[in-house]
C-alpha cells in the first residue's frame, strides 16, 4: 500500500509540474517582456539629468539595474533552467530577435537581458529569485511532506481495515488452543459486522456441541457401563471353563477401556482450573507406576522443580497414555520387555523458557509417511506399530490435552529405532 501511495505521488507530482510548465513559461515570459518596456520607455522620456536618480529608484525599489552593455563584457550562458528555451522564444518575438540572455555578465550574477534605446545598448538585470519558481529541492521538499503524511495517512486506514482482521485472527488462534475467545464486536463496515457476528455464532454453536457432547458421552458411560458391570458379575457367578471366562473377561475389560478412552477424548479442559503443577513429581509417579508392570522397564532423566502451569489430572492422563502406548507398540526388539526412557528439562525457545518432555520407545518406530496419521482421532496403525486393543484414541487424545495448555507437541521416530514423543510447556510463574 505504502508502494501504491508513493507511486501515485510521484503521477501527481508529474502531472502538476506537466500541467503548470506552460502557464509558468507565459507568465514568466511575460514579466521580461514588461519590466524592459516599461525601464525603456521610462529612460526614454526622463530628462537626462533625472536619469540617475531614476535608476537609483529602479534598483532600490524594484531590484532593476541597468548598465551599458560593452562588446569586451564577460558573458556567461542563459541560465540553466528548463523552462529558458521557451522563454527565450516568446521574448524574442516581442523584443526583437537580437535580445540576449546571461546568467552572469562580468561576474555579477542574476538574470541579464539586453534592450537598445537607439544606436545604445543596455544590460538589464533582474534578481534571479523573481523569475525562478519552485526548485528541485522544493519540489522534493514538498513532495516529501505530502508523501510522509499520505503514507501515514494510508497506514492509520489500513490499520483500521486489519484490526477486524487481527482481532478476528487471535480469536481463531484462541480456539485451536482450546480456549472460549471474547465475543467480536459486531460494529463497523457491513461485512465486517457479518464475519464477526457469524464467528460469534459459530463459537457459541461450537461450545454448545462440546456441552452436548459432553453429556451425551456420559449418559453412555452410565448406560454402558452398568449392564457391563452386571455382565462381569453373572460372568463370575456363571459355571464356565477358565478360558472361557479369561476370554469374556478380556473382551468386558477391552469395552470398558474403549468407553474411557470416548470420555477422555470428550472430556473438555478448561483453562481456568489450570494451577501451577510440578511436573518433576508428575513425571516421576508415571514413571514408578509403569515400572511396576512386568514387561516395561524404564529409564528417567527428569531435572527437578520444573514447574508448569496446568491440570494435574489430564497431563498425568497424558503421560500415561504415552506409556501405554510405548508398552504396547514399541516393544525393544529381540526381547520381551519394554524400554522406555522420560527425559524432562528446561530449554530456551523463541517463546521464552520451555519445560521439553521427551518420552520415547527402543522398538520399530513408524514409517515417516504414517506419522502424521498419528494424531488423528480412531487411527490405528497396525502394520506399523503391531496388532493394536483399543479405539486409536491414545494418541488423538494426547494431542487435544497438549493442544489446550498452550503447548507443542512434535512426533518424530527415535534415531536407532522408536517412536519420540516431544512436548513442550510453558513454564508456571513461580
Amino acid at each position: 500500500m505504502g508502494i501504491l501511495t508513493a507511486v501515485s505521488m510521484a503521477s501527481w507530482i508529474g502531472m502538476i509540474s506537466a500541467v503548470q510548465r506552460g502557464p509558468q513559461v507565459q507568465q514568466t515570459a511575460e514579466l521580461v517582456i514588461s519590466v524592459v518596456t516599461i525601464t525603456k520607455t521610462a529612460l526614454t522620456n526622463s530628462a537626462p539629468e533625472l536619469r540617475t536618480e531614476l535608476l537609483f529608484e529602479l534598483f532600490s525599489n524594484e531590484g532593476i539595474r541597468i548598465f551599458t552593455l560593452e562588446d569586451s563584457d564577460i558573458v556567461d550562458p542563459p541560465p540553466d533552467n528548463p523552462l529558458m528555451n521557451d522563454i527565450e522564444k516568446i521574448v524574442k518575438d516581442r523584443l526583437g530577435p537580437d535580445t540576449r540572455f546571461s546568467s552572469r555578465v562580468n561576474g555579477s550574477p542574476g538574470f541579464w537581458i539586453s534592450f537598445k534605446i537607439d544606436d545604445d545598448k543596455y544590460w538589464l538585470m533582474l534578481e534571479r529569485e523573481r523569475l525562478e519558481g519552485l526548485t528541485g529541492v522544493q519540489w522534493f521538499g514538498w513532495a516529501s511532506v505530502v508523501g510522509v503524511l499520505s503514507l501515514l495517512g494510508a497506514g492509520i486506514i489500513s490499520r483500521l481495515v486489519n484490526q477486524p482482521l487481527a482481532r478476528l485472527s487471535v480469536a481463531s488462534r484462541a480456539m485451536a488452543q482450546g480456549k472460549r475467545p471474547d465475543r467480536l464486536p459486531e460494529k463497523g463496515p457491513k461485512e465486517v459486522r457479518e464475519a464477526n457476528r457469524s464467528f460469534n455464532q459459530m463459537v457459541d454453536d461450537l461450545q454448545r456441541v462440546d456441552s452436548d457432547r459432553a453429556v451425551i458421552l456420559a449418559g453412555i458411560s452410565h448406560d454402558l457401563r452398568t449392564p457391563l458391570a452386571r455382565m462381569q458379575l453373572e460372568l463370575e457367578m456363571a459355571n464356565l471353563t477358565d478360558e472361557a471366562r479369561e476370554g469374556l473377561q478380556s473382551d468386558i475389560g477391552q469395552m470398558d477401556a474403549i468407553i474411557g478412552q470416548f470420555l477422555d477424548y470428550a472430556k473438555p479442559t478448561e483453562a481456568g482450573s489450570f494451577v501451577p503443577v510440578d511436573l518433576s513429581d508428575l513425571l516421576h509417579d508415571c514413571a514408578r507406576e509403569a515400572g511396576r508392570i512386568a514387561d516395561v522397564r524404564m529409564t528417567t532423566d527428569i531435572a527437578p522443580d520444573v514447574h508448569v502451569l496446568g491440570n494435574a489430572t489430564d497431563l498425568r492422563r497424558v503421560f500415561n497414555n504415552v506409556i501405554e502406548n510405548a508398552r504396547r507398540y514399541g516393544k525393544t526388539t529381540g526381547q520381551d520387555a519394554t524400554q522406555i526412557d522420560i527425559c524432562c528439562k528446561i530449554v530456551q525457545r523463541g517463546q521464552g523458557r520451555r519445560a521439553l518432555i521427551e518420552m520415547q520407545d527402543h522398538g520399530l518406530g513408524v514409517p515417516e509417511e504414517m506419522i502424521e496419521n498419528l494424531l488423528k482421532p480412531f487411527t490405528r496403525l497396525d502394520s506399523a506399530r503391531g496388532q493394536a486393543n483399543g479405539a486409536g484414541l491414545g494418541l488423538a487424545i494426547v494431542q487435544r490435552v497438549v493442544t489446550r495448555h498452550n503447548a507443542e507437541l512434535k512426533v518424530g521416530n527415535r534415531d536407532g529405532g522408536g517412536l519420540r514423543i516431544q512436548i513442550a510447556m510453558p513454564l508456571a510463574d513461580t
